[in-house]
């Protein structure tokens, strides 16, 4: 009997669609990011971001993990720890900020980010949980780079 684990190997087809969904979720997360980090878009700024979350360690931690999370997708590496750190940054933002607004973005002229609903973040979760739960596809700079299982000679699954 052969106890050995197979690790499936995707059709070419998941792993484009798990490119694309890395790739336009992942220029997503960067740009934001890039506002809150650099000033970058029309964006606070850091300086400006902190103050606007209330100081503390929390504003640094999203800044930087929406920028660089956001590279790691689109590159695929670390795919899958960048994918999760993103989920639960959405999480605080539902949780934090716009849980309270309700389900709807909302419309028209006095809305505004801070009574914006969760449906947007919501909606980035999803299309995180493919990335989260199958990795970065055979299509990713990790396939290259991080340390290979000498089980699977795939990349090591909490770093792919």
């Amino acid at each position: 009997m052969n106890n050995e684990r197979t690790v499936p190997t995707y059709p070419l087809t998941v792993d484009v669609a798990l490119l694309a969904v890395r790739v336009i979720v992942g220029v997503i997360f960067a740009a934001h990011g890039a506002q809150k980090l650099f000033g970058a878009f029309g964006g606070p700024g850091l300086t400006q971001f902190v103050q606007m979350m209330g100081g503390g360690p929390v504003p640094y931690l999203v800044a930087i993990g929406e920028f660089f999370g956001g590279l790691g997708l689109v590159f695929g590496f670390l795919t899958r720890f960048s994918a999760a750190s993103l989920i639960v940054i959405m999480l605080g933002a539902i949780f934090m900020v716009h849980g309270k607004n309700g389900f709807f973005l909302g419309h028209g002229p006095e809305s505004t980010l801070a009574t914006a609903g969760f449906e947007y973040n919501l909606a980035l979760i999803g299309l995180l949980l493919p990335v989260f739960l199958c990795g970065s596809g055979r299509f990713s700079i990790g396939r290259w780079f991080l340390p290979k299982s000498a089980k699977t000679g795939r990349p090591v699954i909490i770093l792919e």
